[in-house]
C-alpha cells in the first residue's frame, strides 16, 4: 500500500526538479501520476498512522502550479495579449475574491480563503498553461502518460471486481474521509453511498481515484486525449497498441464505475468525434448502436419493473435523482433568494466539511449559492467559449496544437452533462489537467493571430 505515497512523493520531486532546472512543462508529470493517486495517498497515509504527514502531502498540487506560474513568469519575454477568455477568466477571479475580502456569510476569513481556492484556484493553473511556451511542451509524452495512468485504473478495477472488494475498503478511505472531511460511514460496504447505485447496490468502483463519479470523469479525459493524440491532420485514426489498450481500460472503467450522466457523455463524446473527425463508418456505426438501443428498450418495456426503472431514470425519481433533486431545489430557492450569493463556503466541499452545505452535487448550483448569479454566467461563458474556439480553430491547426484543441473539444463537450450532476472541479486530477490545456490552448491560437496595429 505504501506504493502510492511514494510514488505521490517521487512524482513530486521529479515535477519541482524540472521546474527549478526552469522547464515549467515538467510540472505535467506530477499532475498526471500524483494527482491522479492524491486522496488514495492520503488515505493510505492516515491509515498507516502518518497522518501527521498528511497536511505536508495535501499542499505540494499547490506548490507544483506556483512554482511553475512563478517559473514562466520569470522567464516571460514578451508582452501578453489578452483573449477574450482571458477577460473572463480574470474577471471570474477578481470578482469571487472580492467574496473574501468583503465579510459576506457567517464564516470566517479563512474559511471563505478556502473555499475561494476550492472555487479559482483554477485560474492560476489556466495561467500555467496560458504563459508557458508551447514549443517547450512535449505534449504528445504527456498524452501517453495519461494513457498509462487510464490503463493502470482498469487493471486495478478488474482486480477489484475478481475479488468484489472496492480498494478503499483497505485504503482507510472512510476513517480518512470522516477525520477531515466529518462523513459519516454510509451504504452497504462501509464506505459512502457514491460507491453503490441506490437501486440494489451495486457496486461501483473508483479504482484509485477519490470516488467512482472522479474515475468516470477521468475516464471522460482519456477517451478525449485517445481522440486528440492519434487523429492525424487527415482526420484518420492512427492509433497504437498502447491506444487500443487504453481505449479497451476506458471501457471497463466507463462499465464498472457505473455513472449514468459520465456514460451517456462517453458516448456522446464518440458520436461528437465522429461528426467533427469526419468519420462516416463511426457515424454509422454510432446511429446503428442508437436503432438498436431504441428498439431493444422498446421491447423490454413490456416488462413493468424494467419500465418503472427507466422512466425513473429519466425523470430523476429513483432514489439517487431525488437526492438530487432535492438537493438542487434547495439550491436554486437559496440563489432565487439570495442573487448575489450566501458567501464563499455555503456550499460545496468546504460547507460539507464543516457540517452544512446548501445545494447538491452541481457544479454551477454550488457556485451559485456561494457567488451568485454573476459568477455563474461567467462560468457557464467561460466552459461554452473554450468549446466554441476549440471547434473554430480545430481545422486549422497542426501538430501538436490540433491535438490539443480536439482533446479539449471533446472533454469539455463531454463535460457538460457531469457538471449538472457532480462538483467536478473538486477532482483534481480532471481539473488541473483540462484547465491547464486550456490555457495551453489559448496561448497557441494568440500566437497564431496577428495582433492588431
Amino acid at each position: 500500500m505504501l506504493i502510492f505515497p511514494l510514488l505521490y512523493i517521487s512524482a513530486f520531486f521529479t515535477s519541482i526538479r524540472a521546474i527549478l532546472q526552469k522547464n515549467p512543462q515538467g510540472g505535467f508529470f506530477f499532475l498526471i501520476f500524483g494527482l491522479s493517486i492524491y486522496n488514495s495517498t492520503l488515505s493510505i497515509l492516515f491509515n498507516f498512522g502518518l497522518k501527521s504527514y498528511i497536511p505536508l502531502f495535501q499542499p505540494l498540487k499547490e506548490l507544483i502550479i506556483l512554482g511553475m506560474l512563478g517559473s514562466v513568469l520569470w522567464n516571460l519575454k514578451e508582452k501578453i495579449r489578452l483573449h477574450v477568455i482571458d477577460y473572463a477568466i480574470l474577471g471570474y477571479f477578481l470578482y469571487t475574491f472580492s467574496y473574501v475580502v468583503f465579510p459576506i456569510g457567517s464564516f470566517s476569513f479563512m474559511e471563505r480563503l478556502l473555499a475561494f481556492k476550492s472555487t479559482s484556484f483554477f485560474v492560476l493553473i489556466y495561467f500555467c498553461g496560458r504563459l508557458i511556451d508551447p514549443k517547450l511542451i512535449y505534449i504528445k509524452k504527456y498524452f501517453h502518460y495519461i494513457l498509462i495512468v487510464a490503463i493502470a485504473a482498469a487493471a486495478l478495477v478488474i482486480l477489484e471486481v475478481i475479488n468484489d472488494k472496492h480498494f478503499q475498503s483497505s485504503t482507510g478511505y472512510s476513517e480518512y474521509v470522516y477525520y477531515f472531511f466529518g462523513q459519516e460511514v454510509e451504504g452497504n460496504y462501509g464506505l459512502t453511498w457514491t460507491f453503490e447505485r441506490s437501486e440494489g447496490g451495486v457496486k461501483r468502483f473508483a479504482s484509485f481515484f477519490s470516488d467512482p463519479l472522479e474515475h468516470a470523469s477521468a475516464t471522460l479525459l482519456s477517451l478525449s486525449v485517445i481522440a486528440g493524440l492519434f487523429t492525424n491532420r487527415e482526420n484518420k485514426f492512427n492509433v497504437s497498441k498502447l491506444g487500443m489498450m487504453a481505449i479497451a481500460a476506458t471501457l471497463i472503467s466507463m462499465i464498472f464505475s457505473i455513472s449514468r450522466s459520465s456514460m451517456a457523455s462517453y458516448f456522446f463524446i464518440i458520436y461528437v468525434y465522429a461528426l467533427i473527425a469526419k468519420k462516416k463508418q463511426l457515424l454509422l456505426g454510432c446511429n446503428v448502436f442508437i436503432l438498436i438501443c431504441m428498439l431493444y428498450v422498446t421491447y423490454i418495456l413490456a416488462d413493468k419493473d424494467i419500465y418503472n426503472y427507466i422512466i425513473s431514470t429519466i425523470t430523476l425519481q429513483d432514489e439517487s435523482g431525488m437526492g438530487h433533486w432535492l438537493a438542487w431545489l434547495s439550491g436554486l430557492e437559496a440563489i432565487m433568494s439570495n442573487p448575489l450569493g450566501l458567501g464563499l463556503g455555503t456550499s460545496g466541499r468546504v460547507a460539507v466539511s464543516l457540517g452544512s452545505t446548501i445545494g447538491g452535487e452541481n457544479q454551477f448550483i454550488i457556485l451559485g449559492v456561494q457567488a451568485g448569479i454573476i459568477a455563474v454566467i461567467i462560468y457557464v461563458f467561460m466552459h461554452f467559449a473554450l468549446i466554441f474556439y476549440t471547434y473554430k480553430w480545430y481545422p486549422h491547426l497542426d501538430g501538436k496544437e490540433r491535438s490539443v484543441a480536439l482533446t479539449l473539444f471533446l472533454f469539455k463537450i463531454g463535460s457538460t452533462l457531469p457538471l449538472i450532476t457532480a462538483n467536478l472541479d473538486s477532482y483534481s486530477y480532471i481539473t488541473y489537467i483540462s484547465w491547464l490545456l486550456a490555457g495551453l490552448f489559448i496561448n497557441m491560437i494568440m500566437k497564431k493571430e496577428t495582433p492588431k496595429t
